[in-house]
């Protein structure tokens, strides 16, 4: 894993730790499934202070690339393409709930 923090550039370290995290799972780099590095021995590796792994990851689960599995730590999670509701479907459900 190739991930490089720039202590200079106008970008906090978590904003670049995270774009580079997803730049490497949206070009495979980083399979669906793999287990990501833990906190501690990413930010060891990054001579960054933990917190900034642990936003880096929390904003990468709110966003829904990364899933937590309790203590065995956070894999990439599978695309998954969302279904957007049409009006002909929203207006079924209207029916159907009268």
């Amino acid at each position: 894993m190739k991930i490089r923090i720039n202590r200079k550039s106008v970008d906090s370290m978590t904003r670049q730790l995270t774009d580079q995290l997803g730049s490497l799972i949206s070009s495979g780099a980083l399979a669906v499934g793999s287990l990501l590095p833990s906190e501690r021995t990413l930010a060891n590796s990054l001579g960054v202070a933990r917190n900034v792994v642990r936003g880096s990851y929390e904003y990468l689960e709110k966003a829904g690339i990364v899933q937590r599995e309790g203590k065995k730590g956070r894999r990439v999670r599978a695309a998954t393409l969302r279904k957007r509701s049409t009006p002909a479907r929203s207006a079924n459900r209207a029916a159907k709930k009268r």
